[in-house]
């Protein structure tokens, strides 16, 4: 949802960097603002248009159910469309940003994701509802479950792979980092059996990351700039900063989520002139992951990160 307003006497420039959840799609942040207004129908339509485009229908829908009165407004559709799978999506999603907010029972928001998969069998959406869930509040078993039930609907979903990186990140043995822990496998995995042109191939730098802020909050590798300098940090960065050159998955409803990864990885990898190309790409689209990592606040990271790059090039 779109941040609110500036304050009077200081307007905000247009090319200023925020933190907005829709990136930029426009389609979607325009439903936003009829949401907040009650206006459903909007909605309806939208998510009737994204079709089975899953990566762009997840994001969506997650974006929509963090709305403040979501589940209210997809209830009202619900009564007017009781077969509706769509309405069930969107009940789910918002019923699973009330229960991780702690405004609604985990019970309720499980219950509505089931309810959601049964109307739609082949939308992975759902599931990733499910995920969400289990990524803060389940088992190791109840991750892996609904992760394999959106894989099987859609093998390449980038929002769930982010989302077992993160979790598999957090597998923490010892007082050290291991270089073969198991999510770097994971991520190499997933990016060598997804298409030449899925940005699945940025997982490994995601990795990384993932790593690094479970290291930092442990207290065993705060130096960033140290994590980032190992021989397989580097292959993966250079691999995945390649295949953006030659791809720039800039069609992908996701992809400034991958373009914020890289460039935080770039410049504490210390390459100023890559780092700085992202940033341009990034535009005023900034994420709060991994800017927000090892408790520092996103927006002012990335500010810092990118005067920094500019000015080295």
């Amino acid at each position: 949802m779109s941040p609110p307003p500036p304050p009077l006497g200081r307007p905000r420039r247009k090319d200023a960097p925020v933190l907005t959840p829709g990136l930029d799609d426009t389609q979607l942040a325009a439903s936003v603002t009829a949401l907040t207004h009650g206006r459903w129908g909007e909605v309806r339509t939208l998510i009737a248009e994204t079709g089975t485009d899953w990566d762009l229908r997840g994001h969506r829908v997650t974006v929509l159910g963090a709305v403040p009165g979501c589940a209210s407004w997809a209830r009202d559709w619900q009564l007017a469309e009781p077969d509706s799978g769509d309405a069930a999506t969107l009940l789910a999603g918002a019923a699973v940003q009330r229960a991780l907010a702690g405004k609604d029972s985990l019970h309720a928001a499980a219950t509505a994701c089931r309810t959601a998969a049964r109307m739609l069998p082949d939308d992975p959406t759902p599931w990733l509802g499910a995920l969400l869930l289990a990524r803060h509040t389940g088992t190791v078993d109840e991750r892996e479950q609904a992760f394999d039930q959106i894989r099987a609907r859609h093998p390449d979903h980038h929002h769930a792979h982010h989302l077992m990186t993160a979790c598999l990140a957090e597998l923490q043995q010892g007082d050290r980092d291991d270089p073969l822990h198991q999510v770097y496998d994971f991520a190499a995995w997933a990016a060598e059996q997804a298409p030449a042109d899925s940005p699945l191939a940025v997982l490994p730098v995601i990795a990384h990351a993932e790593r690094h802020r479970v290291l930092a909050a442990h207290g065993l590798q705060p130096d960033a700039a140290g994590h980032w300098s190992t021989r397989r940090a580097r292959q993966a960065m250079k691999a995945a900063f390649d295949w953006w050159l030659e791809w720039e998955g800039e069609g992908h409803p996701r992809s400034k989520v991958d373009l914020n990864f890289l460039a935080h990885a770039k410049f504490h990898e210390g390459r100023m002139a890559e780092a700085a190309a992202l940033f341009h790409r990034i535009g005023t689209h900034v994420t709060p992951e991994p800017w927000s990592y090892t408790g520092r606040d996103a927006l002012k990271a990335f500010k810092a990160a990118r005067a920094t790059a500019f000015a080295a090039t």
